[in-house]
């Protein structure tokens, strides 16, 4: 299963996969040269992933403890 970008076209009011795009980034439609580039992953959002793996790590372990002195 492949995935393909989906651009919105401001002249056409549509959706335009990435696959249906000419040679130079056109809609195929209107003829408007669309960005094709992808956006950067926000820091908060890295920082976000992060804090969560560390929180869920350290829950982790709580519970293992626990199990641990009351079993």
């Amino acid at each position: 299963m492949s995935e393909t970008a989906v651009i919105w076209c401001e002249q056409c009011q549509a959706d335009i996969e990435d696959d249906s795009l000419g040679e130079e980034g056109e809609c195929p439609q209107c003829g408007t040269v669309l960005r094709s580039e992808r956006r950067p992953v926000p820091w908060t959002f890295k920082v976000m992933l992060v804090a969560s793996v560390v929180y869920l790590g350290y829950r982790t372990y709580q519970g293992i403890t626990w199990v641990i002195h009351h079993v």
